[in-house]
């Protein structure tokens, strides 16, 4: 103890003479000082993996092989440093045309899944029958051959026996076998019951593009040429996908476009815009609403994609209805029927309630 106290003192001297520390700067470098003297190393934190890794890139002992991050529907592209057939290192794939050699955390954390020693890589049985909070459910060991003879026994008893309603497949993070096993197999076996994690997922993404363009897909968004950028209940700088894309094309977007995030957490896109609100929980389709309400009131949509009143006279007025054919949609369909279903009372007033 009286060793490390007279390495902190004579470091704490040296550091601020050498520096010419204010009296200021005094609480920073005692807590630089101090954080380096924890980790018993002066100013320099050992850092083995990234350490080792960079030695060897630099004697030549490894390579780097490309692959895809597994992180989220991104699948970015990387590139791994492999030392006698251990991945070391990860980062992002220099000759990427849509990352960029861009990357974010999940990739890193890659590294620490597939080498956890806690990892789970066989199937388990449960050999206790009983099931509750305090059950242990001794789960045991068995091969690969040993459980798929099982789950095909009892796939071939539930067809005997006219029951294939019962059968029930549930996925998480996918691969293109997803194909195979999600859709086509189920469908043979004679059952509905196909559930995804993407019903509480990236799913809801899709319905955007879908609704207003006919593609059930992802976009991509060209961000970087945007000159208005509105959020909603996402953080794509964080959460969201294409994380590594955004984290680098952040700083153009920030100053190029005007940007508002609609997120009840300050989420760390909503701390990089120039307008957070932080809306209640639950409230996002009356907000939603209000603000269709008054684009259509003062007349701010885009009539050459939506379309137009007969006679230019806008009669979108507030609790009123509208006969539906005296509007002539072009690329949109029903929205006076929406008007009249559900925004005509949607008032910014009615939101704020």
């Amino acid at each position: 103890m009286e060793k490390i106290t007279s390495e902190r003192k004579t470091l704490m001297a040296d550091f601020l003479r050498d520096l010419k520390l204010s009296r200021r700067s005094f609480m920073k470098a005692s807590a630089t000082t101090g954080a380096a003297v924890a980790m018993g190393t002066g100013l320099k934190p050992e850092l083995h993996a990234l350490a080792e890794a960079a030695e060897s890139s630099k004697n030549g002992m490894g390579q780097w092989l490309p692959a895809t991050c597994q992180g989220c529907t991104s699948w970015c592209s990387k590139q791994v440093y492999v030392i006698d057939g251990r991945a070391t290192k990860i980062r992002g794939n220099p000759h990427s045309k849509v990352n960029g050699g861009a990357s974010c955390p999940r990739s890193h954390l890659a590294i620490q899944q597939v080498y956890d020693p806690d990892r789970i890589r066989t199937p388990l049985k449960r050999t206790n029958p009983k099931k509750g909070r305090n059950e242990d459910p001794q789960f045991v060991p068995i091969s690969w051959d040993e459980a798929l003879n099982t789950i095909a026994d009892k796939i071939v008893e539930l067809r005997d026996n006219h029951e294939t309603h019962k059968y029930m497949l549930m996925r998480g993070r996918y691969t293109y076998m997803r194909d195979i096993l999600y859709d086509r197999m189920t469908k043979i076996i004679g059952s509905p019951n196909n559930i995804s994690h993407s019903a509480i997922c990236a799913e809801a993404e899709k319905f955007g593009p879908y609704f207003t363009e006919g593609l059930w897909g992802y976009r991509q968004y060209d961000v970087e040429n945007a000159r208005y950028v509105l959020i909603w209940g996402a953080d794509p700088l964080a959460a969201n996908r294409q994380v590594s894309y955004y984290s680098s094309a952040w700083g153009t977007v920030i100053n190029r476009a005007q940007i508002a995030v609609v997120e009840p957490m300050l989420s760390a896109t909503g701390a990089k815009s120039d307008v957070w609100l932080p809306i209640k929980p639950g409230h996002d389709g009356a907000l939603a609403a209000a603000i269709a309400h008054v684009i259509l009131t003062e007349g701010l949509w885009y009539r050459k994609f939506v379309g137009d009143f007969i006679g230019g006279e806008n009669r979108f007025i507030a609790g009123d209805s509208v006969f539906e054919d005296t509007f002539e949609e072009i690329y949109t369909n029903g929205i006076v029927k929406w008007w009249n279903l559900e925004l005509k009372d949607k008032t910014p007033e009615w939101a704020g309630r």
